[in-house]
């Protein structure tokens, strides 16, 4: 299973924002990484250079590498809303990242690891695939045997609210009601930019 392994504070330093998550080496350098990082006299980035950094953030922060990400931009582009919204509402929907958006994992790596381990049920069955499209109306929870992993205990204690989920804390299952609108979705990802590097 093909996923980003490497250094995630050196990443997050590049981008200049905790791109995974809280992280307290990144708060102790918040400048780029490399020798000349912390100086002032930074050499103005080109246009293309500001759309490339623009899709490698997205991809970050998604957690999907470069032909997942190529795919998903050419199913964004065929569909009839605006490509970039769309690009990023396909993201979301991916199940790893509604299992982390439901707070049943700290993180989007813990959730993909939850869903390949057998751990998540999508309308009571088994999907071990992190990049399904979860479907409007659809449930998605926890089997039954994997509800007492610290992991998941943990992290369900501190979870954020959505517009677009909904979540019953008995059954740890939650519904996904529909596909977020731009407007509600945190990413700080300016999706146009993606848009004009694939247009060239």
């Amino acid at each position: 299973m093909a996923r980003y392994t490497g250094p995630k504070t050196k990443i997050a330093r590049k981008f200049g924002e905790p791109i995974f998550g809280s992280d307290k080496s990144y708060e102790r350098k918040p400048y780029p990484p490399g020798q000349h990082g912390n100086s002032k006299g930074h050499k103005k980035t080109s246009e293309y250079g500001v759309q490339l950094k623009e899709k490698q953030k997205a991809k970050y922060t998604y957690g999907v590498l470069e032909r997942q990400f190529s795919n998903l931009f050419d199913k964004a582009h065929r569909s009839h809303g605006v490509t970039g919204e769309v690009l990023l509402q396909l993201l979301e929907s991916r199940l790893d990242n509604v299992v982390y958006r439901l707070g049943i994992a700290p993180s989007r790596m813990a959730a993909r690891q939850l869903v390949s381990h057998r751990h998540i049920v999508v309308n009571g069955e088994v999907v071990n695939v992190p990049s399904y499209q979860v479907k409007s109306g659809q449930q998605v929870g926890v089997r039954e045997r994997s509800k007492s992993l610290e992991v998941i205990t943990n992290s369900v204690s501190r979870q954020s609210r959505y517009s677009w989920l909904e979540w019953d804390a008995s059954s740890l299952t939650g519904k996904f009601l529909n596909v977020p609108e731009r407007t509600d979705i945190p990413e700080n990802i300016k999706e146009q930019l993606i848009v004009e590097l694939y247009s060239k």
